[in-house]
């Protein structure tokens, strides 16, 4: 008889991971990164091409949480999105040539 699974389990948060952010248990991937993809039009079977180390399952628990989650973690999200484009933002400041 196979193993029963309990899908509660599969995603957790650990606060020196990804700083809490919700991560597949066992690995360092984030529902964040997944829901990413997705929203980006990969289907689930894709993701698992892209992370071979992930299954169909993880990729789907990762999703039901997103889906369960979706404001907060679209609003974590954004908010990574606005930090990286006023990084770069800056980066790009830095190297333009003075007067």
């Amino acid at each position: 008889m196979a193993a029963i699974v309990d899908i509660g389990t599969m995603i957790t948060q650990v606060p020196g991971i990804h700083s809490g952010r919700p991560i597949i248990a066992g690995t360092g991937v984030t529902v964040q990164r997944i829901a990413i993809w997705h929203n980006l039009g990969l289907s689930p079977e894709e993701i698992v091409d892209r992370i071979g180390h992930l299954t169909l399952a993880q990729i789907y628990a990762a999703l039901a949480y997103y889906y369960a989650n979706r404001e907060v973690v679209d609003t974590d999200i954004a908010a990574a999105e606005e930090i990286y484009e006023t990084k770069m933002r800056e980066q790009f400041l830095k190297r333009q040539p003075q007067p």
